[in-house]
């Protein structure tokens, strides 16, 4: 299995979900989030690296925002959008990606998901910064209150951890 076999498993999801609201905080050069458009009505993609969006396929359902995920959360609070699937892969730091997930987890559907990457390194080496840092300090963390969300993680290299946003097991 490949480093990104995540990607696949992300586009499964959203081909099975079909999210009225995508959102991918960190994009890089947009390989997954261009993978994602067919299956979401509204895709919204957030980097601070403008050169990212030049890899956007742009539609008049997608957006590029460039600027720092604390940014595009201060314009989610002016005006508020339900997310049904958000992928958080912004920023290795396990201060920002908790920052990440509690900033927008309030904009989150009833049982939509929440995506991180990096979630289960096998070894010290994975964890250099510039690799995959410490994003899964986080995860344990996000584990130790779930109150209100499901969570689950795939132990596969780098890993990928799931969040449902839930009050009670169906609507």
């Amino acid at each position: 299995m490949g480093l990104n076999w995540h990607e696949d498993f992300i586009v499964h999801l959203a081909r099975l979900l079909r999210p009225k609201l995508y959102v991918e905080l960190g994009l890089f050069q947009c390989a997954l989030f261009n993978r994602i458009i067919p299956y979401a009505e509204k895709s919204i993609g957030v980097d601070r690296q403008p050169e990212a969006g030049t890899y956007m396929k742009q539609s008049q359902d997608t957006r590029f925002i460039i600027g720092t995920t604390q940014e595009f959360a201060k314009e989610l609070e002016a005006k508020p959008l339900q997310i049904n699937m958000l992928f958080i892969d912004a920023d290795y730091i396990n201060a920002a990606v908790l920052r990440d997930f509690h900033e927008f987890f309030p904009y989150i559907a009833p049982h939509g998901l929440i995506l991180l990457h990096d979630s289960y390194l096998e070894n010290a080496e994975m964890m250099q910064p510039g690799l995959n840092g410490v994003a899964n300090q986080a995860v344990e963390i996000l584990g130790w209150d779930t109150r209100s969300y499901e969570l689950m993680t795939i132990p596969v290299s780098r890993g990928l951890s799931i969040r449902r946003k839930r009050q009670i097991q169906l609507s």
